[in-house]
């Protein structure tokens, strides 16, 4: 299989929900879930959190993840690329613990809804296929070719996306994704050589909606708590 690093990378400056990363969801923080999940994934030597705060680290460190380095300022900013921050933590992480890593496996600490079981199935299925690298998606609600739209700069409003012929039925566009920020995997070469996370070998690992949420508002932080608190009364 080769040996796997794990990064759950997680910023304090949060703008839609305030200290998102360590607010509490049904009695712990919501980065805990992520670190829960990695470690029962057995798939990890090491579970590596970049970031800029000194909270965060703390409490990534109470439920056992490594915090080794700060995130530096220019990384941790609104117009930092998530692909740069993840690279760099991967830099990192070779340099502390001098060692090579044949994949890397990103963790997003908002899809708390993920499970052990997509992470180790998507790992599987990217060996499997030889990906280069692999996202994980749901179906889409709405699709470019039938209910989402586009205005032009002239005000023009079209369908995102056009067939040769016009579709009745929502049922019959091609199937669209959407991501949803869950699970993140590359290859060495490709995290440190790549720029762009869509490839000729990029794998697709879907997931259900339901365990698709990414939090990103509080009406999102609600929901995602809903929904832990039906499962737990299951």
């Amino acid at each position: 299989m080769g040996s796997v690093l794990c990064t759950i990378c997680a910023r304090g400056g949060s703008k839609g929900v305030k200290n998102k990363n360590i607010k509490e969801l049904n009695g712990k923080p919501l980065i805990a879930y992520t670190i829960e999940q990695a470690k029962a994934s057995g798939l990890f030597e090491h579970i590596v959190i970049s970031t800029d705060s000194d909270a965060i680290a703390d409490v990534a460190k109470a439920y056992g993840a490594e915090v080794f380095f700060k995130r530096n300022p220019e990384m941790a900013s609104d117009t930092a690329g998530k692909l740069d921050v993840i690279k760099d933590a991967f830099i990192r992480s070779e340099e502390h613990y001098k060692k090579q890593y044949d994949y890397l496996i990103d963790l997003d600490a908002t899809a708390p809804l993920r499970s052990v079981d997509d992470i180790k199935n998507s790992f599987a299925q990217f060996l499997k296929n030889d990906n280069d690298n692999l996202i994980t998606a749901m179906l889409s609600r709405r699709s470019p070719y039938f209910n989402l739209v586009e205005v032009s700069n002239d005000g023009k409003v079209a369908l995102s996306k056009k067939l040769d012929s016009s579709i009745v039925r929502r049922q019959d566009a091609p199937k669209s994704y959407d991501m949803n920020a869950s699970i993140y995997i590359w290859k060495r070469d490709i995290i440190l050589n790549e720029k762009s996370l869509f490839l000729d070998k990029t794998g697709l690992y879907v997931m259900p909606e339901e365990r698709s949420i990414d939090i990103d508002t509080e009406l999102d932080f609600e929901f995602v708590e809903f929904l832990m608190g039906k499962n737990d009364a299951k």
